[in-house]
C-alpha cells in the first residue's frame, strides 16, 4: 500500500510541476508581426547622412562599397575598418576627392 501511495504522490507532484511549467511558458513576452520595427541597419535602398555611431559593424567590405556607390560616390579606395567600427574610405563626389565613412546602422558621413 505504501508503494502505491508513493507512486500516486510522485504522479501528483509531476502533474503540478507540468502545470507550473506550462503557465510559466506563457508569462513571457512574445514577438508579434504588429510590433514597431526598429532595425539596427537602415534599408539597403535608403541612404542617410548624419551622426555616426560607434559599434560593431557587420557590413562586409563589398556591402560598404555598395552603400557608398548607391550614395553617389565613385572610385572608392583605401577602404578600412577603424577602431570605432566605422568603414572609412577615400572616394570621389562630383569630381572632387572626399573622405567618407559608414557606421553599423548604415549612416554615411562625408568630410
Amino acid at each position: 500500500m505504501k508503494f502505491k501511495d508513493h507512486i500516486l504522490g510522485v504522479a501528483a507532484a509531476g502533474m503540478g510541476l507540468l502545470t507550473f511549467v506550462s503557465a510559466q511558458a506563457q508569462d513571457h513576452p512574445t514577438a508579434t508581426d504588429q510590433a514597431t520595427q526598429n532595425p539596427a541597419v537602415k534599408s539597403p535602398n535608403a541612404i542617410s547622412w548624419g551622426d555616426l555611431g560607434k559599434g560593431h559593424n557587420s557590413f562586409t567590405r563589398a556591402e560598404a562599397i555598395s552603400r557608398f556607390e548607391k550614395a553617389g560616390y565613385t572610385h572608392v579606395s583605401h577602404l578600412r575598418m577603424d577602431g570605432d567600427g566605422l568603414w572609412q574610405a577615400n572616394a570621389m563626389n562630383h569630381d572632387r576627392p572626399v573622405h567618407v565613412a559608414l557606421d553599423y546602422k548604415g549612416n554615411l558621413a562625408e568630410q
